[in-house]
């Protein structure tokens, strides 16, 4: 559609203020999504950039004048409208947030009933269509917008996800990234036998001290830093609207999200035996080792977090985790938290009394990777073509859940193409083995073209 407005994307909505997102486009999807949901009562929540509250306020009126009762829950991670939604029974939920996008940006997340996402084939591009007309019907009965606090609760649901007579007394370096998480922490903080260390905690959606996205490798320089700095046991840095967590070990050194995967795998079978538990394609052996070898069945499905979650429904999946550091938890009604996480990461530590460094570095021994390689290509259908023509034919398994899988006796790849840019992403493991990994890596990149 040609027309279409430039801030709604797959999932979310996400643009810059005032230029793609305004007060105005807030109170016609409001409007839009009163009547593609029809629900009674929803929860708005919003993360800390200055343009937040305005968009806040018009959106409820929009939400209000389509006969839609809002609790207000205020400032806010993504997690916790997720968390309203469902625990209170709402019929909806929407966050204002842009999540790790620059300060001059914001942009709004969509549940239904439940916290089940709301993206492009499940209504989103009829929220998105609705407010781009903007003919909504005079109101006739108007909702009520209400200030609501759900922090207490959603604290004490963290806090069921460990148990504290078992916990060692750690020294943990936090940093929020002048993100939502520091409120967060302080509470927890009351509550558990650790001492936080924190750094950049105060919420300041100006983000003075650098866009709050520590998937960049220039952004992790400051929690390494700090778990340095104070001889931390590990240290955890979140994005913005902190949805995802990143983990350092006691050295500084920042883990890729694929071993994460693993460890939280391990962590949920030890409290949920024989466990379903579900990855992306991306990269799966040691995912798939550490289930396996702890009686759990792993689940390959599509990346992504509205696949996963549906996909979590149907096998009725303990966790699910994708290497991009977003991990989702049938306790938390299949939603992805930033908190669950390093509480299920410190219960296992506490439990194996091994370093975390000690805990990663068998698993990356035994299964090295590449790290996701981007390659910006004029024809990524062509590039994925010559990739099937060189490799199909002495595969022992090709895959197509998400791009293409290819498994060999001791290496195997993955790789998929953006679905925002000419780009494709290509991701290679082997089985213990530095040098075929090297090797693969760079003749794959042959074969693909294209520039970095």
């Amino acid at each position: 559609m040609s027309n279409r407005l430039a801030c709604f994307k797959a999932y979310d909505v996400r643009g810059v203020v005032p230029g793609e997102l305004n007060e105005d486009l807030a109170y016609r999807i409001g409007r839009a999504y009163a009547e593609v949901i029809s629900p009674r009562r929803v929860a708005v929540g919003r993360d800390v950039r200055p343009s937040g509250e305005l968009l806040v306020e018009a959106l409820s009126r929009g939400l209000a004048d389509g006969g839609v009762d809002v609790l207000d829950i205020g400032v806010v991670g993504t997690e916790q409208v997720y968390f309203a939604t469902f625990h209170w029974g709402l019929d909806g939920g929407i966050m204002v947030t842009a999540s790790h996008n620059p300060p001059e940006y914001n942009g709004m997340k969509f549940v239904r009933q439940e916290a089940i996402p709301i993206s492009g084939d499940s209504g989103l591009f009829d929220i998105e269509e609705r407010a781009r007309r903007g003919a909504f019907p005079p109101p006739i009965i108007r909702g009520r917008v209400s200030r609501a606090d759900v922090s207490d609760e959603y604290i004490e649901h963290l806090l069921t996800y460990v148990d504290g007579s078992r916990l060692a007394p750690f020294r943990i370096a936090c940093n929020p990234g002048n993100g939502c998480a520091g409120p967060v922490l302080e509470r927890l903080g009351a509550r558990l036998p650790f001492r936080l260390v924190t750094r950049f905690a105060e919420p300041d959606g100006t983000f003075p001290n650098g866009v709050p996205n520590p998937l960049l490798p220039e952004n992790r320089s400051a929690t390494a830093d700090l778990v340095r700095e104070s001889q931390a046991d590990f240290g955890v840095a979140w994005d913005g609207d902190f949805d995802r967590c990143f983990l350092f070990d006691e050295q500084g050194q920042f883990i890729e999200g694929y071993y994460i995967v693993g460890l939280l795998a391990q962590a949920i079978l030890r409290r949920h035996p024989g466990a379903t538990i579900l990855h992306d394609p991306r990269l799966v052996w040691n995912t798939v080792d550490i289930v396996q070898s702890m009686g759990g069945r792993p689940v390959m499905s599509k990346t992504g977090h509205a696949f996963i979650k549906e996909r979590m429904r149907q096998e009725d999946a303990a966790y699910g985790g994708e290497m991009s550091a977003h991990h989702y938890f049938r306790d938390f009604r299949y939603c992805d938290s930033g908190m669950i996480p390093w509480l299920l990461v410190a219960q296992l530590l506490s439990e194996t009394d091994r370093p975390l460094s000690a805990l990663v570095a068998e698993r990356i021994e035994k299964y090295p990777v590449s790290g996701e390689i981007n390659r910006r290509l004029a024809d990524p259908d062509a590039a994925l073509a010559r990739l099937e023509e060189t490799y199909a034919r002495g595969a022992l398994a090709v895959d197509r859940t998400d791009g293409i899988s290819m498994e060999f006796e001791r290496w195997r790849f993955n790789v998929r193409k953006s679905n925002t840019e000419p780009l494709v992403r290509l991701n290679v493991e082997t089985r213990g083995d530095r040098t075929l990994l090297a090797e693969k890596t760079a003749e794959l990149l042959e074969v693909l073209g294209g520039e970095a």
